[in-house]
């Protein structure tokens, strides 16, 4: 029979109903402000595990760095630090899940079996039944990566060369996710804190392993994560960091939160080294759309990440289609190829495009950011926080929705005329109050034919 491992501080931590986790989890990872399209995600990534109220928004931004890899990660090795019971070693839970509002998460069983005659490596349900420190990173996970295995390791008593022993027979390739969990300084006033975490926050970047439990409660599991990084050339990344209070709590006794994603090499594509690439794919798309041929896509490892994506033609400098995808759910080769298509063959205000006015089509292509809505408090705080020229405008309202992409403003310049017309076109009554409205913001970068 199947044991799970059920949710210990659901309620205490995070929203233990899973309506309002959800909601919760949407809305701290809606609040990061990292609007650049990306092309790749981290191996690993560092983060804090103290109540969301708390520490929250820097967890975020590391698991908003994660997103690319939804679909890819098939597997999460997370590693905490005990807080409740002692345990010698690196402690396996003894369960077949984890459980947590959102639903159960399945323990990976194939890498708890290889780690059976791995030195250090205990079993301990005791260790895990009342630990935070791995059941608060889950909600995050779930929302990131939907699907996946996890493997949870509780570090108690252990050295660094053992972790890092355990996270190298458990390294994988592109399916793996590692996510080590750790808070910085405690209790000591605001400014010796600020210290104290500065000088932590520059060991991590610099790969030191010498972090004492007094500068990170997860010293341990970090610096085994260090170690075998820094063999391994991976780049580290600091995305946040600061204390509770910052967040939610005084300044007499604080706690310090970070989070860093660290990359192997060749991890991340830069976008100028993308952008052709694209465009071959949606022009070889139509072309064999035209040609009635399959397509076979390049096997850059790159293009089978998730990725949104719009495909643009124009014909004289007119508009001859545009078709795209506002949330990345299928590969971005994938998408690429499949919004070309759509742009050429199945834009309804357009007939299909021919062989006679293809040679005479123009392509472009703009690979978006993951959309962050807009809190706003009414008209006139909307059209100030708007960018013209850079934001591109998902609007929703009463089951509508419809999107502008940045290059719109050329033609819209002015914002309040930019967003009326973006009323218009989802189908909604002109007069609509944009205070009713739901309003998303994103970027592009964008390529096209010379």
């Amino acid at each position: 029979m199947a044991t799970v491992r059920p949710a210990a501080v659901a309620g205490l931590f995070y929203p233990g109903e899973p309506r309002a986790l959800a909601s919760e989890v949407e809305e701290l990872l809606g609040g990061v402000e990292q609007l650049a399209p990306r092309l790749g995600y981290p191996k690993a990534i560092i983060v804090p595990h103290a109540g969301y109220i708390y520490s929250g928004p820097v967890a975020a931004r590391a698991y908003d760095e994660i997103g690319p890899a939804r679909g890819t990660v098939r597997r999460v090795v997370l590693l905490g630090p005990t807080h409740r019971v002692a345990v010698r070693g690196l402690a396996l839970p003894g369960a077949d899940f984890f459980e947590t509002p959102l639903g159960r998460i399945p323990v990976d069983a194939a890498a708890l079996e290889s780690l059976r005659t791995v030195a250090g490596v205990v079993v301990s349900a005791q260790a895990h039944a009342m630990e935070h420190s791995l059941e608060v990173q889950l909600p995050f996970l779930q929302r990131a990566l939907g699907t996946f295995s996890l493997v949870p390791l509780a570090i108690g008593m252990a050295s660094a060369a053992e972790v890092a022993a355990v996270l190298e027979k458990l390294w994988g390739g592109p399916e793996t996710l590692i996510v080590v969990s750790t808070d910085l300084s405690h209790y000591h006033p605001y400014e010796q804190a600020r210290a104290i975490d500065g000088a932590t926050i520059d060991k991590i970047e610099r790969f030191s392993t010498e972090i004492s439990h007094d500068e990170a409660c997860g010293a341990t599991p970090l610096a085994g994560l260090l170690q075998l990084a820094r063999s391994k050339g991976l780049a580290v990344e600091r995305l946040a960091a600061c204390n509770s209070g910052d967040t939610a709590g005084s300044k007499d006794r604080v706690v310090g939160y970070s989070s860093f994603a660290l990359y192997e090499p060749g991890a991340r594509v830069a976008a100028e080294a993308a952008g052709p690439v694209l465009l071959r794919i949606a022009r070889e798309a139509i072309a064999c759309g035209l040609a009635k041929k399959a397509q076979t896509l390049p096997a850059d490892p790159w293009l089978r990440l998730a990725g949104a994506t719009f495909v643009t033609l124009t014909q004289d400098g007119r508009l001859r289609g545009c078709i795209g995808s506002l949330e990345a759910v299928r590969a971005l080769g994938e998408d690429v190829a499949q919004n070309a298509l759509g742009a050429a063959f199945r834009d309804p205000r357009f007939p299909p495009l021919g062989d006679p006015e293809w040679s005479s089509c123009r392509v472009e292509v703009s690979l978006l950011s993951a959309p962050k809505p807009i809190r706003f408090a009414d008209e006139a705080d909307l059209l100030a926080q708007v960018v013209p020229g850079e934001d591109g405008i998902i609007l929703g309202c009463d089951g509508r929705r419809a999107t502008f992409l940045p290059q719109v403003w050329e033609s819209l310049p002015d914002r309040k005329r930019f967003l009326a017309e973006l009323v218009r076109k989802s189908g909604l009554p002109s007069e609509t109050r944009l205070g009713r409205c739901k309003v998303w913001r994103y970027r592009v970068a964008k390529f096209h034919e010379r």
